[in-house]
């Protein structure tokens, strides 16, 4: 806004929060408000719609693709929000891997890649308890209507509201879900660094955090049935804690389905860590350098002479 808004908080009391600390209390809160929304339209979509007679049966989800855009298209938006919210005071990180690739590529001081991602699992966590606060009834409402098996009176179902889980037809095994959590965060951090490249085809004012959304919604239609996408292990593993917390046990820590695949929690961690980090270099590799090259070359003089002649466009 334009004009000027007095501070909630004394001049004298907010210094504090002109440096680290108010990045963290932004990176907290723009990470709460990506999982609210997010974990917010899986609730949508799994309890609340069904229970609340919006679909054809109380159980009924996931039937035609269009459920699944639902959520591809929820959470774009869920990070689009978060972007703009924090944006301006942090960077808006909102993601682990992103913190570590920016450190490694991007010279983010690595003093501060502790802090962002401690507040970033907090926000996380927070988040998905605020979308347990709204949305408890029509998940226990599912939960009691669905046949077994549960543990401890919750379905895998619901809590697939709040973290990720692999599909059936990896048959319990690791590297298929590794590999897809890798590719996945690679292609995210691949297209962050094209967005935010004012060499390349940068995107103009403000409309960064939409491009950052529309990237993840693709990642979400192209590569989210294998492992839920989670691709950001502050937005799987915060949510996993709390409904750990919450009654799901097994369900979400170590993360087992019996017959299906056992000790999980660690894969939406390490994948995107990893994948984030090659995402970046390979960009790097194939398109920063290039450019880099290229505007060295743009510098030099043109043979025979010291310096470079400017042309009348250029002046």
């Amino acid at each position: 806004m334009a004009v000027d808004i007095a501070p909630l908080i004394k001049p004298s009391r907010l210094r504090s929060r002109g440096g680290l600390l108010g990045e963290c209390l932004a990176e907290f809160l723009g990470t709460l408000v990506l999982i609210a929304f997010g974990c917010g339209v899986v609730a949508m979509a799994v309890a609340a719609l069904p229970g609340s007679g919006r679909a054809a049966t109380t159980t009924t989800i996931f039937l035609a693709a269009g459920d699944w855009l639902l959520i591809a298209w929820g959470w774009g938006l869920a990070v689009m929000l978060g972007v703009y919210v924090a944006g301006g005071v942090s960077g808006a990180h909102l993601n682990p891997a992103v913190t570590l690739a920016m450190a490694v590529r991007r010279g983010f001081p690595w003093l501060k890649v502790l802090p962002y991602w401690f507040s970033q699992f907090v926000g996380a966590l927070t988040g998905a308890a605020l979308v347990y606060l709204v949305y408890h009834n029509a998940i226990n409402a599912y939960d009691q209507t669905v046949p077994g098996p549960k543990v401890n009176g919750h379905t895998n179902a619901t809590f697939s509201i709040f973290a990720t889980f692999p599909a059936a037809y990896f048959h319990g095994g690791i590297w298929g879900p590794l590999i897809d959590q890798i590719v996945g965060t690679a292609f995210l951090l691949m297209f962050i660094a094209a967005v935010l490249d004012l060499r390349n085809q940068a995107v103009k004012a403000n409309l960064g955090p939409l491009i950052v959304g529309f990237i993840v919604a693709a990642i979400g239609m192209s590569y989210g049935a294998n492992a839920g996408y989670a691709i950001n292990p502050a937005r799987d593993f915060g949510p996993r804690l709390f409904t750990y917390a919450a009654g799901w046990d097994s369900l979400a820590l170590p993360g087992s389905v019996a017959g299906s695949f056992s000790a999980y929690w660690w894969i939406p961690i390490v994948g995107p860590l990893v994948g984030g980090t090659l995402g970046i270099l390979i960009y790097d590799l194939f398109i920063g350098d290039v450019l880099l090259v290229r505007n060295e070359l743009a510098r030099l003089p043109e043979p025979g002479r010291a310096t470079r002649v400017r042309t009348s466009d250029e002046e």
